[in-house]
């Protein structure tokens, strides 16, 4: 079983290769950070006599995306997790920058879809050949695809398409057994609001500041949860908070 793990460099999806490898899960691991993902799979490798391959991927790249297979070795794919995504800025929108608007829109929505679409094709093609096939896709949405929130109005709103893609993925491979599931979580301390922040800390540390907020370990059980349910159990949407956040506007801090 093989399983594909977009922006594994760090975070969330440095945590899915960590658990899938320990259950025995070849890997193919996209990033942009290629020495991570190298030092990743060196080390997993090792650790777990599994074959890891890495690949140089910019989600925001169509012919990066589109061709992720194609440069891995066209390995057959079990299960997919587009994890690739971040968050540019927390600004009104009428002071936003254009800019960071492409980079979520580009990473978070279309990167998905260059990605997926390959991914999808094969799966289908497998399965037609040998029936008994079973694959998974998982995606990573988050609470701000359910509620938008100030100052976050175009990530909310890639993290809402994230969710109706999925959603219209499923009804459009309903006919195979190929499994679509939706990951969404609330705060998870990783390297999410440094990115957001463009590396200030001190701003990406007050975001958790008074809360114990979610771990990418805990999302990446959540993603081994959803693959390893039995065969006619599909697991369509999973939204997940610490427990001191409510929703995305409550948040007791202590």
């Amino acid at each position: 079983m093989t399983v594909l793990i977009t922006g594994a460099s760090a975070g969330i999806g440095e945590a899915c290769a960590r658990a899938f490898a320990a259950r025995g899960y070849h890997l193919v691991l996209g990033a942009r950070r290629l020495d991570r993902i190298e030092a990743l799979a060196a080390e997993l490798a090792g650790a777990h006599g599994i074959l890891v391959t890495t690949v140089f991927l910019d989600a925001r790249d169509r012919a990066s995306a589109e061709s992720i297979l194609t440069r891995a070795g066209n390995p057959e794919i079990d299960v997919l997790i587009n994890n690739a995504g971040l968050a540019r800025g927390l600004e009104p929108l009428q002071n936003n920058k254009a800019d960071d608007w492409d980079e979520m829109i580009d990473t978070n929505v279309k990167g998905l879809l260059w990605v997926t679409q390959p991914v999808i094709r094969q799966m289908i093609g497998r399965i037609e050949a040998h029936p008994g096939t079973r694959t998974h896709v998982v995606n990573l949405g988050s609470l701000a695809g359910i509620q938008a929130y100030p100052n976050g109005a175009v990530y909310c709103a890639t993290k809402a398409a994230v969710k109706s893609i999925t959603d219209g993925l499923r009804q459009d491979v309903n006919a195979y057994p190929i499994r679509v599931t939706l990951i969404q979580p609330g705060m998870v301390e990783t390297e999410f609001s440094q990115v957001r922040f463009r590396g200030d800390e001190a701003r990406a540390k007050a975001v958790y500041r008074g809360i114990e907020p979610l771990t990418a370990a805990d999302i990446a059980d959540l993603a081994v949860y959803a693959v390893s349910a039995p065969g006619h159990v599909q697991i369509t949407e999973l939204t997940v908070t610490a427990t001191h956040q409510a929703n995305a506007f409550t948040v007791h801090r202590q």
